[in-house]
């Protein structure tokens, strides 16, 4: 008993099936996750290791280099990205998709632990998995200090660092929070070092004295019959600091309170923020991989709302949200929710116009819920979440799922007006098509097949949407052939569909036979729809781009600040204009109104963000933010544009890099500092920046000890090193805590303001008495870059451009290998490397990727139709409307061209694929009714005329359900419609297209092809015999 049968028999079991289906179905859509996009794996490891002080060239050699030494090597490892800055050094380790991190996790703290020892005052390396995604960073809040609140904004950071951090820690799905905006508090000494130098106090000494005084355990010693624990408390409290004693002069002791200061107060601050023109504390709040986005921004939106009505509310200040990805989503997604709704009701309305029954329009509508309902069940059960890639997928599924009920339910009524029982028409309706059926809905799953084996970010990225079309597209078969047949026995009434029109239908059928009746005009359809489209579909192809430009309604800018510049002057000089210019416009004086804005600061640059209350109005605010916010800052280079989805903050998935690599520096910058000016110039408007900064040039003091005259004083560059140590930013001692609180211990020097004061800073030397700095060395004045940047282990200056919105990344790739390149390398030394990397590398890995997978889509094909036809020649004839589809394809992104950019990106390349699969149908529904009326006895020109006459109306039914379903999707503006948008274009234009000429191109194809004898009917016919319905 097959599928059918048993449907027939039990109609009741049926029915509590699809009842189950959709109880579930809705249950499952209202518990399924809501996201963005889906959850993707992105193999990257950073390691981050800080040491106070430090320059960028000292980080480089005793830090970073190491680290990169140990660390290659590691399995799966593809690429090292170094970067030392002053304090500081970050290593990005990026891994191929598939690496077990986990284990390499395990494997690079062992590495790391393989290192020599760090300097005492250097911080041990942090290792985090997923490396620095902006895909990870779940939103953006600011603490602000409210006007009449007293203090400063840093005097609320360790409340908001023990307070509030760990609250919202502590929700499930946020992995971590980052404050930023002031430093921890320190225990200083602030020496001075005129009044040390009279008392012939030497630095050392005194560093030596402090940093040595701590605590000392004896263990445990035995007193009698009691135990006790020997310690020595050897550490100075803040309050007793002042009277360790330095030395002895004539008889009087001298303590360390008679030449220096002793206090806890934090360092000179090198993060400054401002939001909503309130002094601020920035935190970034990063998901878990795989959390939930929405229920996780809502429980993080729950616990800030209680602790803005609490704690901080108590303290006078207050909590906004930036950068909120949940706004975003939700209109996303509600945009995609609304084309489907209007393509299911666009798709049921071409299908009633067409039948004219709306019992049979019911029934085969009755598809679309039942199928999608069930999808969302098996999304559930495979862990999968609802977003805009798998919400396209189900949209582009309303007019397929459509397709197998149409055929099964166009045959049954046909063999009902035949005479046939209703039980017996419902079963043999079904079983006559469910051969075409089913070798329809395995080639349009296999299509998806080589979207799933994209294994990198872009097949995770898209593998919702096969998966999700190809889950609809195989239970819309199992509904046709089992809830259909079921319900249509009775229900579905014994009267032509479409009224009148068979007769139609019958002229179309005539005039197909006529036109392809000779075997001239049969080569000559053959010819004219085969090859030509094949060449027109070349000779149009639009140019390639990578992924879609996503925007997410905020407007970001980057201000690259004058060279050497502090983020105190920066505040004074360049944000106080800022925060005046947009005060009018938050508070609503000027439109558009903002919703909520913020500046930061850091040393050597900056970055503004503003959202606005209409969204609408973003692009006017992105003009106003260009062309009057940022204009005229001093001696400030800033750069505006919409913030993207895909990529980081400052990036975008379009931005090109170009590496710069060679020992010599000088030249390096040299170069890519012509680079960015020919760049600018090749693509005005652009935003083309270099990291490093070749601009941020940082003056530097040099010292060149004299060893000589050290050794006469009785120091050696050790003991001068912490002299200049100390006279810089101090002198690491070590730290202290409290029982509360952990800082740490700095050694401070005064007494000079300018290169020439410190040469005469007084030192007291052991063995010379007092010198001033410069008989002990010389010192220079040099510049310096404030940062180091290495890719895999060299030195590295990268160019990193978005091209402008209107040209592809093909055009902006031709451009830059043809005239940024030879430009570039003329400027380089010999031994100097270029690399194109970026979203470039990945074009040409994705344009290559799914070549082969549009290949092995059209290989699969074929196989699967030459083994169920048993003929290579019936399966070559299906793979002969190709070319067709993929002219429309190509026509359907011209026509989209014509109102908006549209190249060939990645979703369109995935939107030809999958149209192949879509288009086999048409010609497989006529080739298996073509072969079924051979087998009854009927000559190849007569099968061919009953075919037609039989299916050509589902064909044109099934095709533009699909057609109109779609539609909504390619021509509906609004936000994330650029991702799917040339994909609705590529299937509305390449179903439509092969719609209209497949039926010429197959009778076409079979009459020049096939033998014009009738096929001997087998003794028990797999078909029921076929009647003329015209």
């Amino acid at each position: 008993m097959n599928i059918t049968q048993a449907s027939l028999k039990n109609p009741a079991a049926v029915a509590v099936a699809v009842a189950l289906v959709v109880v579930f179905g809705l249950l499952a859509m209202t518990r399924l996750p809501l996201q963005l996009f889906p959850d993707i794996d992105q193999p990257q490891m950073s390691v981050v290791t800080n040491w106070r002080a430090a320059s960028p060239s000292e980080i480089e050699s005793e830090i970073l280099e190491p680290q990169e030494e140990v660390l290659q090597g590691l399995n799966g490892l593809e690429r090292i990205d170094g970067n030392a800055n002053a304090g500081s050094s970050w290593v990005n380790l990026t891994f191929a998709v598939g690496t077990d991190m986990k284990s390499t996790l395990v494997d690079v703290i062992g590495r790391l632990n393989r290192l020599p020892t760090l300097p005492a005052d250097a911080d041990p390396p942090v290792v985090q998995l997923n490396g620095e995604d902006a895909n990870t960073n779940l939103t953006w809040f600011f603490v602000q200090l409210l006007p009449g609140t007293g203090g400063t904004i840093d005097d609320y950071f360790r409340f908001v660092n023990d307070s509030v951090k760990p609250r919202l820690e502590a929700v499930p799905g946020v992995a971590r929070v980052e404050v930023n905006g002031s430093m921890p508090e320190q225990l200083t000494i602030d020496l001075d070092v005129r009044k040390a130098a009279e008392y012939g106090i030497a630095i050392p000494q005194v560093a030596q004295l402090a940093g040595r005084a701590n605590d000392v355990s004896g263990g445990f010693v035995d007193v009698g019959r009691r135990q006790y624990t020997l310690r020595m408390a050897g550490r100075y409290s803040p309050q007793e600091l002042g009277e360790m004693i330095l030395a002895w002069r004539e008889g009087q002791p001298v303590r360390l309170a008679d030449v220096a200061t002793i206090a806890i107060k934090r360092p000179e601050r090198t993060f400054i923020g401002y939001q909503n023109g309130n002094p601020a504390l920035g935190m970034r709040i990063v998901r878990e991989s795989g959390a939930n986005v929405l229920a996780t921004l809502d429980a993080v939106k729950a616990e800030v709302a209680r602790l803005r009505d609490g704690p901080l509310k108590e303290r006078g200040l207050a909590i906004e949200q930036s950068f909120d990805s949940g706004l975003f989503i939700n209109r996303a997604i509600n945009l995609l929710s609304g084309n489907l709704v209007v393509g299911v009701l666009l798709a049921v309305g071409c299908l009633w116009w067409f039948l004219r029954d709306s019992r049979a329009t019911l029934l085969i509508a009755s598809a679309i819920p039942v199928s999608l309902l069930a999808t969302f069940v098996v999304l559930q059960l495979a862990g999968r979440s609802l977003n805009v890639i798998s919400l396209a997928g189900l949209a582009f599924a309303v007019g397929m799922v459509m397709d197998a009920a149409i055929v099964v339910a166009e045959n049954i009524v046909r063999l009902k007006e035949g005479g046939r029982m209703p039980q017996d028409a419902a079963y043999h309706g079904t079983r006559q098509v469910v051969g075409a059926l089913f070798a329809s809905t395995v080639t349009t799953i296999a299509v998806f097949l080589p979207v799933l084996f994209l294994e990198d970010i872009e097949g995770q990225l898209f593998g919702d949407l096969a998966i999700t079309t190809a889950i609809a597209v195989a239970i819309s078969m199992l509904v046709a052939v089992t809830v259909l047949p079921a319900a249509a026995g009775g229900w579905l009434k014994a009267k032509k569909l479409g009224g009148d029109g068979g007769r139609q239908w019958a002229a179309i059928t005539r005039w197909i036979m006529a036109r392809t009746a000779t075997r001239r005009r049969q080569a000559a359809w053959a010819l004219a729809l085969v090859a030509g489209p094949a060449l027109l579909a070349w000779a149009l192809l639009p140019r390639l781009d990578y992924l879609p430009p996503v925007k997410r309604a905020a407007i970001d800018v980057w201000l690259n600040v004058p060279p050497g510049m502090s983020p105190e002057t920066v505040d004074r000089e360049i944000f106080s204009i800022v925060r005046a210019r947009m005060a009018p416009y938050m508070s609503g004086e000027k439109q558009p109104q903002l919703k909520n804005w913020y500046i930061q600061a850091w040393p050597g640059g900056g970055t503004i963000g503003a959202r606005v209350s209409d969204p609408d109005k973003i692009g006017e605010l992105e003009r106003i933010m260009r062309d009057e916010i940022v204009v005229g800052l001093p001696d400030t280079r800033a750069f505006t544009a919409e913030g993207e989805l895909f990529g980081a903050f400052g990036g975008s998935a379009r931005a090109i890099q170009i590496h710069l690599q060679s020992g010599d520096t000088a030249r390096i910058n040299a170069a890519a500092e012509a680079g960015r000016k020919l760049l600018s110039e090749r693509f005005p408007g652009a935003n083309v920046q270099t990291w490093p900064n070749t601009d941020a040039i940082q003056a530097e003091l040099r010292v060149h000890p004299d060893d000589r005259r050290l050794a006469e004083a009785g120091w050696t560059r050790t003991e001068l090193g912490t002299v200049i140590r100390t006279l810089g930013d101090g002198t690491w001692l070590g730290e202290y805590f409290n029982g509360d609180q952990r800082m740490d211990i700095i050694l401070r020097g005064n007494g000079w303001s300018t290169p020439e004061e410190l040469a005469q800073v007084a030192l007291a030397t052991p063995g010379a008495g007092v010198l001033p700095l410069g008989e002990l060395a010389r010192l220079d004045t040099l510049t310096s870059a404030p940062q180091v940047r290495r890719v895999d282990r060299r030195r590295t200056v990268t160019l990193t451009f978005d091209p402008p919105a209107t040209l592809s990344l093909e055009e902006a790739l031709a451009a830059v290998q043809d005239q940024i390149l030879p430009a570039l390398r003329r400027e380089l030394p010999a031994d100097a490397s270029v690399q194109v990397a970026g979203s470039a590398d990945q074009l040409q890995q994705v344009v290559g990727t799914m070549g082969t997978n549009f290949v092995l889509a059209l290989l699969v094909l074929f196989l699967l139709m030459a083994a169920m036809f048993k003929s290579l020649r019936d399966a070559s004839l299906v793979i002969l409307t190709m070319p067709l589809a993929l002219l429309g394809g190509v026509l359907g992104l011209r026509a989209l061209g014509l109102f908006a950019f549209q190249p060939l990106d990645l979703l369109s390349m995935i939107g030809f694929v999958m149209l192949l699969g879509m288009v086999v149908n048409n010609a497989i529904l006529l080739i298996t009714q073509t072969r079924a009326a051979q087998a009854e006895g009927q000559g190849l020109d007569r099968a061919v005329e009953i075919a037609l006459e039989q299916r050509l109306r589902p064909i044109f039914i099934a095709a533009l359900t699909g057609v109109v379903g779609a539609l909504p999707m390619a021509i509906n503006p609004g936000p994330g419609a650029v991702i799917y948008r040339g994909l609705a274009a590529v299937t509305v234009g390449g179903v439509g297209l092969s719609l209209v000429f497949t039926a010429i191109l197959i009778p076409a194809l079979m009459r020049l092809l096939g033998s014009r004898k009738a096929v001997v009917a087998p003794a028990e016919p797999e078909y029921a015999p076929l009647r003329n319905v015209a």
